[in-house]
């Protein structure tokens, strides 16, 4: 008699915050690279790049496996390409607090597109912790002024980043045919192709940088980008798009919280209060019990 090895009901959740943390972190070396003087297209190429290039000989040996959802397979490089790429330009051009606030009504996206693509059940506890999550980033972008105050084009970069982010996870969950490391995979290569044709486009080039920065950039690609992904992906494929979505969420505590300790930024008391609903939205979704998708 044999078992099958599946994994426990903390190892995603725990893989999810783990990937959230260095999400969340993640605006401190990319604005540090930004300050370098390399443009966020091309840093998204470099780094994504680097990873990509490695990892193109397991995508190759696994290529039988995602060929049967070759579809989905692409669909999660585009919308991970866009995502990604659109985020990093933000969060390098923009004010963190305000970029990762526009950028997480993702979770709003990934209730609603797990509900409509995989036919995910929306309990009463998701529904709260939705509910608790949109007043909270209400509050955190100052109620009634949110609707007010024009959209820049960093705004609708993590508007837009949020939305494919979203989309990615529902994409993911569903495409259970790929194994892990090709959708984690896939995602790099999608940025890189991404990024690079923007970078082209707009006319950007690598910039004459000094060899220590060049080997902190492929440091951060290899350690904490690969890892970062690669743990955002093993928990959303083994949990509902809907509760990766909002558990996730604690990447914008991650990043307020710092971004306020390592980058000077202040929070005002609705920005407080909009982090601590955010906060309480992720701890209830994390108590939800998982559902079968509705029939």
């Amino acid at each position: 008699m044999t078992t099958q090895h599946t994994p426990s009901a903390a190892a995603p959740v725990l893989a999810l915050l783990t990937g959230a943390l260095l999400w969340g972190l993640a605006w401190w070396p990319l604005k540090y690279f930004g300050s370098a003087g390399i443009s966020g297209n091309l840093m998204v190429s470099v780094s994504y790049g680097l990873v990509a290039i490695l990892g193109l000989p397991v995508l190759w040996r696994q290529r039988r496996q995602w060929q049967r959802q070759a579809g989905l397979f692409l669909l999660i490089a585009v919308l991970g390409g866009w995502a990604n790429t659109s985020l990093v330009n933000a969060l390098m051009s923009g004010n963190v607090v305000r970029v990762m606030l526009l950028f997480y009504m993702a979770p709003v996206w990934g209730v609603l597109a797990g509900r409509l693509f995989l036919g995910e059940h929306i309990s009463l506890h998701r529904g709260a912790a939705l509910a608790l999550a949109l007043v909270g980033a209400f509050v955190l972008l100052g109620g009634q002024a949110a609707f007010i105050t024009p959209l820049s084009p960093i705004d609708m970069m993590a508007l837009s980043a949020g939305l494919a982010f979203a989309l990615t996870n529902v994409t993911t969950r569903a495409a259970h045919a790929i194994p892990l490391a090709s959708k984690t995979l896939v995602i790099f290569l999608g940025c890189t192709v991404t990024a690079t044709t923007a970078a082209l486009t707009i006319g950007q080039t690598l910039p004459a940088l000094p060899a220590s920065v060049w080997g902190l950039i492929g440091l951060f690609s290899l350690t904490w980008l690969a890892l970062a992904t690669l743990a955002t992906q093993y928990g959303v494929t083994h949990m509902q798009a809907g509760r990766a979505s909002v558990l996730l969420i604690l990447e914008l505590v991650a990043a307020v919280i710092s971004a306020m300790l390592i980058g000077g930024e202040t929070l005002r008391p609705q920005e407080w209060i909009g982090g601590a609903l955010i906060a309480c939205a992720a701890l209830l979704e994390a108590r939800t019990p998982q559902l079968l998708p509705a029939r």
